[in-house]
């Protein structure tokens, strides 16, 4: 048998997952690796703890499979978006940390901007805004403050990547210093019609040219890996950042076709076809992926706490054993008895973008259960991703005729069925709940021929569970105006 090999480097571990010709997951390997909190509002990663935990998950899934290295047909490439890492060229070894993308150290230098008017000038060229959650400032800040690093980049010395590119490089030992166009197009350094790096925003973020990686297709003859990696060279031919690799594994290929992925954060996306899509509403305008040529794109809220809120209720409450109990502890109760949760541990995301907005818990009483935060837990999430759909449709003009959902946290049907009451609008779950992972194997299978068309692609995917609207219109508003009153009073808390 022959398998398509799927990396999924994500925020709290590295997966890797072998698909067949029919879609099916034939071995799966998982590491997790640790969290680095060096202040409050940093997050950090040890890249070389992010490769060593990739290759331990490709093993173990070789071997649950029991596959060898010789079936494997192609390697496809997924990864958490935004965290950057730099490393020196001649040695491959890391010069700091690798900057998270739920890292906040940059709002400062943000905000400055902002204050100059160059949010408008930014979001023209990139789709992006102005925030600490894109890579740009992330790659100023480790060349401005790690010592000899400014001097070693503008003589060449450095290379700069998101995740993607720090495997590719390993994997090729160094020969192959790629991006693929999703992921380039998170950085704040990417123009999004022209699909190159701006020296324009290069020159604003003092960042040399000679530190990027070469931008690609997100499928196709992309590297080859080195036999001394992989045993024999193998093609590297799909990479995605994983929410674009998450929309094309929903085999959401045409405009109006939406997906959220419940994971660490949330992330919900909308195709809108072959032209960018501005907003109205403070939503990203991205590239989905680029295939032979052809460029997708997408519109993009980001929802920075999601599944984190659950981790949150287990690790530092202690009012659950494991995540998947807050499900059952939710149900105890029919509401949330007024409880409400603002998740905004790292600022808020879209549609609100406050870097200064922060955590909070609203409505207790001496009622107030371990059910009802856990409840108020869940509703916390469906309802992020509610005020992200609403600005979705409203700039897309497209109306949301169903949801599809993946992710960990896509398992929970509470939490699936809330979505749905506070949407107005089915959720459709996927069969495969690994649909990040999927993606990047869907693309890498095509370049390569295993998968022939998306055509055949939208044939493998197939719904395990649908949820309906059960609330009203009126409860629904009801609930969603107690939501935006938590929202506005969580604003702005830690602004100095």
């Amino acid at each position: 048998m022959s398998f398509i090999l799927s990396l999924d480097q994500g925020t709290t571990s590295s997966r890797a997952i072998l698909f067949d010709k029919e879609a099916r997951i034939a071995g799966v390997g998982q590491h997790e690796f640790p969290q680095i909190f060096p202040q409050s509002g940093w997050v950090e990663h040890n890249a070389e703890k992010i490769w060593e935990t990739q290759c331990q998950s490709i093993e173990a899934a070789l071997k649950s499979a029991s596959a060898e290295w010789e079936g494997i047909e192609a390697i496809g490439i997924t990864n958490q978006r935004e965290t950057v890492v730099i490393w020196n060229r001649e040695t491959g070894k890391p010069i700091a940390n690798a900057i998270v993308w739920q890292d906040r150290r940059t709002a400062s230098f943000c905000e400055n901007l902002k204050n100059e008017g160059k949010e408008e000038w930014i979001q023209s060229k990139t789709g992006l805004l102005l925030d600490p959650y894109f890579s740009a400032t992330k790659i100023k800040w480790i060349i401005d403050e790690t010592h000899g690093a400014r001097e070693l980049a503008e003589s060449g010395s450095l290379a700069v990547g998101t995740m993607d590119t720090w495997l590719i490089w390993n994997l090729t030992e160094g020969k192959s210093h790629i991006t693929d166009v999703s992921n380039a197009s998170r950085t704040l350094l990417m123009d999004l019609k022209s699909l190159d790096w701006d020296t324009e925003l290069l020159d604003l973020f003092e960042i040399p040219a000679s530190l990027l990686p070469e931008i690609v297709d997100s499928s196709g003859s992309l590297a080859m890996s080195s036999g001394r990696v992989t045993k024999s060279p193998i093609p590297i031919s799909g990479i995605a950042g994983d929410q674009q690799a998450a929309l094309f594994g929903q085999v959401c290929f045409e405009p109006g076709m939406a997906k959220n992925t419940y994971g660490t954060g949330c992330f919900l996306l909308m195709n809108v076809g072959e032209e960018p899509q501005g907003s109205r509403n403070r939503l990203l305008s991205t590239v989905a992926w680029r295939i032979g040529g052809k460029t997708e794109y997408a519109l993009e809220g980001s929802v920075f706490i999601g599944g984190a809120l659950v981790q949150w209720l287990r690790d530092e409450l202690k009012i659950i054993d494991s995540a998947g109990e807050v499900e059952e502890l939710a149900n105890q109760v029919e509401d949330s008895g007024g409880v409400t949760i603002m998740p905004a541990f790292s600022g808020l995301g879209a549609p609100y973008w406050d870097p200064y907005a922060r955590g909070a818990i609203f409505g207790l009483t001496r009622g107030s259960s371990r059910s009802h935060i856990a409840r108020a837990a869940l509703e916390g999430i469906a309802f992020q991703v509610s005020d992200v759909a609403e600005a979705m449709q409203d700039d897309s003009g497209h109306g949301l005729e169903s949801l599809q959902a993946d992710g960990g946290a896509s398992v929970n049907g509470l939490l699936m069925q809330l979505q749905s009451d506070f949407l107005g609008s089915p959720v459709r779950c996927s069969a495969i709940e690994e649909t990040t992972a999927l993606g990047a194997a869907f693309l890498a299978g095509l370049a390569t021929g295993f998968w022939k068309s998306q055509s055949e692609l939208s044939s493998l995917w197939c719904e395990r569970w649908r949820y309906e609207p059960q609330i009203d219109g009126l409860l629904r508003e009801k609930k969603r105006r107690v939501w935006k009153d938590s929202v506005e009073r969580s604003m702005g808390y830690s602004r100095e």
